[in-house]
C-alpha cells in the first residue's frame, strides 16, 4: 500500500534516491517532506542484522529518511542495474552522492540515463566537485569546514581552529542540491528538458561564508576568530548574568542608545571611546568588560524582559532540551510526531517553512529495508513471477 504523501506541493514528481551518509539524504529529505514520491534504493538485507538494524534504529537515520519508500536492489549485479535503468526511464529526479567516477563505472550517469529520459533531472553531490584537481578526494564535512575557511573564523582568538557543532557543509550542500533540483524542475516546464545539477561540500561551505567571504573578496580583509563577539557589530555577543549567560545584539547607533538607557549607563553612550561603531570595535574589550559588570547584577530572565521592552535584540542561551521547551518553539510546532517502526512513538524535526495551502508534515516513518520493493517493481511493470526471480537471485 503506498505511503501517505507528506505534502501535495511536489506530489507529481518521482525521485530515485541513491544517496547515503548525510549530504545526499538531506537533499532527498527536502523533496520527500514536500510530497515527492521518493524511492530509497538500498542494498538487499544481509544476515548481519546488527549492522543494518543499529543504524536504522538510531535517531540520525530516523531523522534523515522519513517520508520515503524503500526498494532493496543490488547494483553490483547486472540484473540490478537493469532494474534501476528501467526505473530511471520514468523518474523525474535521481540524486546520488557517490564518488564522481562510480556512476560512470556503473553506467548510471546523467549522459547515459538521459538518452532514454530527456526530461531527467539528475543531481550529484560530492566532496569537492565532479572535476578538477581534487575530484577524487574523499569528502567529509569537517574537511570541508577546514578547507572552506570556516574553522579559521570559529572559536576564540589564539585557541586554534574550531569546527562548528553541526555538519554544516553536509547540510547546506544537501539543501542547495534540493534547491537546484526544484529550479531544474521549474525550468523543465518551459524547455521540456532535464539537466545535470552539481554541488559539493566545498562549494556549499564557501557560499556559507557570506559576508566574511565578501570582506576578503571586496575589501582584501582576512577575517579572524572573534569567539562570541560579532566580527563587525559591537557590542554583540555573550554576556554573563546573575544566573548564567545571555546574548545581546546591539547593532547600529539607535539600538546602542536604547541599550545604554536600558542598563542605566548613559555614560557609556557619552564616552568618546564608544562614540560610533568603529570606535566601539576598536575598544571592544574594555566595552565588553564594562557591560559584563552590569549584566551580572540581574538574572537572564530579568534582562530579557527589560531589553525586549526597550527594543534591544537579546535572548537566553538554551541547551537543546531547553530550546524545544521554549514556548515559541512549541507554538511553531517544528517538533512533529512520528510512529517509528523501530522506536514507536517519537518526534522528529519538521520543515522550517510554513505553507498556507500545501504544508509539509511527517506522514510516514523511515521505511524498513525493502518494505516497498514489490510495490515499486509492480509499478514499473514487473509481474509477481519476475519479482520472485529477482528475490531468489539476491537482486532485491
Amino acid at each position: 500500500m503506498p505511503i501517505e504523501r507528506a505534502s501535495t506541493a511536489l506530489s507529481r514528481f518521482k525521485v530515485l534516491d541513491l544517496t547515503r551518509v548525510r549530504s545526499g539524504p538531506t537533499c532527498v529529505r527536502q523533496l520527500a517532506d514536500w510530497g515527492a514520491d521518493v524511492v530509497k534504493i538500498e542494498m538487499p538485507v544481509t544476515d548481519d542484522a546488527g549492522q543494518l538494524g543499529g543504524p536504522r534504529a538510531g535517531s540520525d537515520f530516523q531523522n534523515l529518511h522519513r517520508n520515503k519508500r524503500s526498494l532493496t536492489l543490488d547494483l553490483k549485479k547486472p540484473e540490478g542495474l537493469e532494474v534501476f535503468r528501467r526505473l530511471a526511464k520514468t523518474a523525474d529526479v535521481i540524486v546520488e552522492n557517490f564518488r564522481p567516477d562510480v556512476k560512470h563505472r556503473l553506467g548510471i550517469d546523467y549522459e547515459t540515463l538521459s538518452a532514454d529520459n530527456p526530461g531527467l533531472v539528475y543531481a550529484s553531490i560530492s566532496g569537492f566537485g565532479q572535476d578538477g584537481p581534487y575530484r577524487d578526494r574523499p569528502g567529509f564535512d569537517q574537511i570541508a569546514q577546514g578547507m572552506g575557511g570556516l574553522m579559521s573564523i570559529t572559536g576564540k582568538p589564539g585557541e586554534g581552529p574550531m569546527r562548528v557543532g553541526i555538519p554544516i557543509a553536509d547540510l547546506t550542500a544537501g539543501i542547495f542540491a534540493s534547491q537546484g533540483i526544484m529550479l531544474a524542475l521549474l525550468e523543465r516546464e518551459v524547455s521540456g528538458k532535464g539537466q545535470w545539477i552539481q554541488t559539493s561540500l566545498l562549494q556549499a561551505q564557501l557560499f556559507m561564508l557570506d559576508f566574511q567571504a565578501s570582506r576578503w573578496l571586496m575589501d582584501g580583509e582576512v577575517p579572524k576568530q572573534a569567539g562570541n563577539n560579532h566580527p563587525t557589530s559591537i557590542p554583540t555577543g555573550v554576556f554573563t548574568t546573575a544566573d548564567g549567560y545571555m546574548n545581546l545584539a546591539v547593532a547600529g547607533q539607535e539600538i546602542w542608545l536604547r541599550f545604554c538607557r536600558a542598563i542605566d549607563r548613559m555614560d557609556l553612550a557619552e564616552n568618546p571611546d564608544y562614540a560610533d561603531g568603529k570606535l566601539r570595535s576598536q575598544n571592544r574589550d574594555a566595552l565588553n568588560a564594562a557591560i559584563d559588570e552590569v549584566t551580572r547584577t540581574r538574572s537572564t530572565a530579568d534582562w530579557v524582559e527589560r531589553f525586549n521592552a526597550a527594543g534591544v535584540p537579546c535572548g537566553e542561551i538554551n541547551n537543546i532540551d531547553q530550546a524545544f521547551e521554549n514556548p515559541q518553539v512549541k507554538h511553531l510546532g517544528i517538533a512533529q510526531p512520528v510512529d517509528s517502526h523501530e522506536r514507536g512513538a517519537s518526534h522528529l524535526v519538521g520543515q522550517p517553512i510554513i505553507m498556507s495551502r500545501t504544508p509539509s508534515r511527517i506522514a510516514a516513518p523511515p521505511p524498513t529495508a525493502g518494505e516497498h520493493s514489490d510495490e515499486v517493481l509492480r509499478e514499473a511493470g514487473y509481474n509477481d513471477e519476475e519479482i520472485a526471480g529477482l528475490r531468489a537471485g539476491g537482486v532485491i
